[in-house]
């Protein structure tokens, strides 16, 4: 999940004391964030970060803006069950605008220019589609926080 955060909640979550603090103050944000505010791309963000870094799922890996749109940022876990990765509000336009013009045939490229070591999907077609069928929304949910001035967090339990 994606979700857009004001700046009490990233000083909420930069301030926690260990993982536990993170995940109780992620759990509070799903429970009351406006579905206006948060975008599920359920399996799909795998893939989506491969493409858009190395075609590996490591947090960190890639070029800004691209690599910032799922597993990139600040990550404020380090249990390795659980991910949580805190885009800053400066950083959401840059995203937004990233995400604009990418089209069908250029992700498609990447789709099948890496390997994805260790994944869990089964590739092809109906994977690619699946990943594909989130991008509009993803870059409608990025535009939205960036108008608003919100950071982005993007959670996942693995």
């Amino acid at each position: 999940m994606h979700f857009a955060i004001g700046e009490e909640v990233v000083a909420r979550l930069l301030g926690a004391e260990d993982d536990a603090a993170v995940i109780a103050i992620v759990d509070e944000v799903e429970l009351d964030s406006d579905p206006a505010c948060a975008f599920a791309t359920d399996k799909a963000w795998d893939a989506l970060h491969r493409c858009l870094t190395d075609g590996t799922l490591k947090p960190g890996v890639g070029t800004f803006p691209l690599s910032h749109v799922v597993l990139g940022g600040v990550q404020l876990c380090e249990d390795s069950d659980y991910l949580v990765s805190l885009v800053r509000a400066d950083q959401v336009s840059a995203i937004a605008d990233a995400l604009t013009p990418m089209d069908r045939d250029w992700l498609r490229s990447r789709y099948d220019a890496f390997e994805f070591p260790d994944y869990e999907g089964v590739r092809g077609d109906e994977d690619f589609e699946y990943t594909w069928g989130d991008v509009d929304g993803l870059t409608e949910f990025f535009q939205t926080a960036a108008r608003d001035g919100r950071a982005v967090i993007f959670t996942v339990e693995l």
